[in-house]
């Protein structure tokens, strides 16, 4: 298995009312990701208590172009439409490891 070298992080923002289900379906996601694409390897879905309505995402790809790779698959679409009208926000950072 290769060493990672792209490592992502995303931060939702989610409305109170859908946190339930954004936590079901990004769990859910993580596992898919792990489970149907060789090149993920780490998909870490965080809370915080003191902001329940936010998650933290870390991640790690083989390399950016399997980050890429990752955004194209189906499960990832039916992700991003299903969570769509839940997001209040999200910021995305793409790293390089060292």
């Amino acid at each position: 298995m290769p060493t990672p070298t792209c490592a992502v992080h995303v931060v939702f923002n989610i409305h109170p009312e859908h946190v339930a289900s954004f936590r079901t379906a990004v769990i859910q996601q993580a596992k898919n990701s792990l489970e149907r694409e060789a090149w993920c390897h780490q998909f870490d879905v965080c809370t915080m208590p003191e902001r329940p309505h936010s998650f933290l995402l870390y991640e790690s790809y083989d390399d950016r172009a399997a980050f890429a790779k990752h955004r194209e698959t189906e499960h990832f679409a039916d992700f991003n439409a299903t969570v769509a009208p839940w997001v209040e926000s999200k910021e995305v950072g793409i790293w390089d490891i060292v």
